[in-house]
C-alpha cells in the first residue's frame, strides 16, 4: 500500500515539474513574434558578431572558428541562463510554497530543465554552422548529448545552491553576475587555451565548464572521442556538484518559509 502511495506521489511530482517547465517556456516567449525561433537566431547572431571581432580584430587563428565559437557559446549560455533562473526559483514561487507542500528542489530543477529545452533549439544553430562552413560530420557527433547531460546535472547542482542561498542572502543575486563574467573569461569560449600561459592553462583545465565544452568540441569539431579519463572527470564533476547542491539545499530549505 505504502509503495503505491509513494509511486503516486512521485508521479504527481514529475507532473508538477513538467507543468512548471511548460509555464517557464510560455513566459519566456510570451508576446514574442518569432517565439522559439529566437533560440536559433540568438546564438547565430552572437556568433557572427564574435567571429568578426575575434577573427579579424584579435586574430585568433583557429580552424573552423565559427563552429569552435558556437560550441562554447551554446554551452556557456545554457549554464549562465539556467543557473540565473534557478537562483530566483524559490523566491518567485514563495506563495505556492506557503500554500501547499511540494519538494522545494523541484523549483530550481524545473528552471534548469526549461532552459535545457530551449538550448536544444540552439543545437540546430550548430548544425547550420557546420553546413554553411562545410565542416565534415563525424560519427562521434552521435554522442554529443553526453557533455550536454553532464552540464545539465552540473547546472542543477549550482542552481540548487544559488536558489537556497539567495532566499536568505539576496546579495547573492548581485554577486553572481560578477562571478559568471569572471567564469566566462576563465573559460576558453572565444580564445584557444594555447593563448594563455602554461600555469594559467593548467588551472583552466580544472574548470568544469572547460571540461564540458572541450568534450563537445572534440566530438563535433574534431571528430575525436575523448579518452575514458576525460569522460570520467566530467562525470565526476557533474555528480559532485549535484551532490553538493542537493546537500546545501536540504540543509537550508526548512528556513525558506521565514524569508520568502
Amino acid at each position: 500500500m505504502s509503495l503505491n502511495v509513494e509511486r503516486k506521489r512521485a508521479d504527481n511530482y514529475i507532473s508538477l515539474t513538467g507543468e512548471l517547465v511548460k509555464r517557464d517556456l510560455r513566459l519566456k516567449y510570451r508576446r514574442s513574434i518569432l517565439g522559439y525561433l529566437w533560440s536559433l537566431l540568438n546564438p547565430l547572431m552572437m556568433m557572427t558578431v564574435m567571429v568578426v571581432v575575434f577573427s579579424y580584430m584579435f586574430r585568433f587563428d583557429i580552424e573552423n572558428y565559427a563552429l569552435y565559437l558556437i560550441c562554447g557559446q551554446t554551452m556557456f549560455n545554457f549554464f549562465n541562463e539556467a543557473t540565473n533562473k534557478a537562483m530566483y526559483a524559490v523566491i518567485d514561487n514563495g506563495m505556492l510554497i506557503k500554500k501547499i507542500y511540494v519538494p522545494k528542489y523541484i523549483f530550481p530543477i524545473s528552471r534548469v530543465i526549461s532552459c535545457f529545452v530551449t538550448t536544444s533549439f540552439s543545437l540546430v544553430a550548430i548544425v547550420i554552422v557546420m553546413l554553411v562552413t562545410r565542416v565534415q560530420f563525424h560519427v562521434s557527433i552521435l554522442v554529443f548529448w553526453i557533455p550536454l547531460l553532464y552540464l545539465l546535472v552540473f547546472s542543477c547542482g549550482v542552481g540548487m545552491i544559488l536558489s537556497a542561498l539567495s532566499v536568505k542572502f539576496r546579495d547573492v543575486t548581485h554577486l553572481y553576475g560578477v562571478l559568471t563574467m569572471a567564469w566566462m573569461y576563465a573559460t576558453p569560449i572565444f580564445y584557444p587555451i594555447e593563448a594563455v600561459p602554461n600555469e594559467v592553462a593548467a588551472l583552466i583545465r580544472l574548470n568544469p565548464l572547460y571540461i564540458f565544452i572541450h568534450l563537445l568540441r572534440e566530438l563535433v569539431l574534431y571528430g575525436r572521442v575523448p579518452g575514458i579519463g576525460m569522460w570520467g572527470l566530467g562525470a565526476l564533476m557533474a555528480a559532485a556538484m549535484f551532490a553538493v547542491g542537493a546537500f546545501v539545499f536540504s540543509r537550508l530549505q526548512d528556513d525558506f518559509i521565514y524569508y520568502i
